[in-house]
């Protein structure tokens, strides 16, 4: 499940180069299913090990920190950006600084410091999505207030931000209230908004876990 990870990564690069944006997004999100899989999977058969973690992190590198760059790279190169279209690789930058951190931060066990780099990387991926299925979102996707926030985002990858991980240990109501509450609110958000509601729901996600630190 990890190297499907990594395979949809590579993948998603040739898609992305060849303009194919939507597709490179929707291969984002079927390795964010197969890299949120492959731990539970591991966990349930107890083969979790040290091999494991650092193959996970190499793999989401490319999936969850170079693909999603070279996205940005290619909206700002159709809005003839110009040289400033590279910045987008800052993204790859700082998904591999948060991934090699996150790696050796003992503090990060329960729950997280700084944004997940996939979810991230399923921001960046709803903007071409939103563009190719929502038309009507086309003012908002292909501005420079969408690629601002993406960058934006990114740099919440190597934040001091606690937030919460979506993990359970049980699923009484009690203790995972906030969890279940999000979950909700998440599902709601992608019924009536589609992918216009991803962007949300990580706004949404980052406020909630300020609000309840």
């Amino acid at each position: 499940m990890t190297c499907g990870n990594l395979l949809c990564g590579c993948i998603g690069l040739v898609m992305a180069l060849r303009g194919h944006l939507e597709i490179a997004s929707w291969l984002i999100g079927l390795a964010a299913v197969l890299d949120f899989g492959d731990g539970f999977v591991a966990r349930l058969v107890n083969v979790s090990g040290p091999f494991g973690k650092e193959l996970d992190s190499l793999a989401d590198v490319v999936t969850f920190g170079v693909l999603p760059a070279t996205i940005v790279f290619q909206l700002c190169w159709f809005q003839e950006l110009g040289v400033i279209s590279y910045g987008a690789f800052l993204i790859a930058v700082l998904s591999a600084l948060r991934l090699a951190n996150f790696n050796i931060d003992t503090r990060q066990s329960e729950s997280f410091i700084g944004l997940p780099v996939p979810a991230n990387a399923m921001l960046i991926a709803a903007f071409p999505l939103m563009g190719h299925y929502q038309p009507q979102y086309d003012t908002i996707w292909q501005n420079d207030i969408a690629l601002g926030m993406m960058i934006a985002f990114s740099f919440m990858l190597v934040s001091e931000v606690p937030l919460f991980a979506l993990k359970f240990k049980s699923f009484g109501w009690a203790e995972n209230r906030i969890k279940f509450s999000f979950l909700i609110a998440s599902a709601l958000l992608l019924l009536f908004l589609q992918f216009a509601a991803i962007p949300l729901i990580i706004l949404l996600y980052i406020v909630v876990s300020l609000f309840t630190k």
